[in-house]
């Protein structure tokens, strides 16, 4: 299994029809490589292809099941752009708490400004 490498998940995420995999089979479970392939209006070779990317980004695994090539996420990659979002998270919360404390300073000011 693939080690989970951030700038490759992001990457594999920022082609639609792959973003549009991954939600699907959060959303629904693993699925064929048929199944996946339905509702694109793509040949199966690229969804072949957008496959392997996602595979080799950490996001999602495959295995042969009989005839069919059935396809999962890897919950640890999830985990793993998760544990990055809360991160920045917290940032830009913080940021934006100091933001409101110094609008906040700013509009007393100018009232106080505006009434001798």
């Amino acid at each position: 299994m693939p080690d989970i490498a951030l700038p490759a998940v992001f990457a594999a995420l920022s082609d639609p029809i792959r973003l549009a995999i991954v939600e699907r089979l959060l959303r629904e479970g693993e699925q064929s490589a048929g199944a996946i392939a339905e509702p694109f209006a793509v040949s199966k070779p690229a969804i072949s292809k957008h496959l392997r990317v996602l595979e080799h980004a950490g996001l999602i695994e495959r295995r042969v099941e009989r005839q069919w090539r059935v396809c999962r996420i890897r919950p640890e990659a999830i985990r793993a752009v998760d544990d990055w979002m809360t991160r920045y998270r917290a940032f830009w919360e913080g940021s934006f708490e100091r933001l409101d404390a110094l609008l906040a300073d700013y509009q007393d000011n100018d009232r106080s400004e505006d009434h001798p």
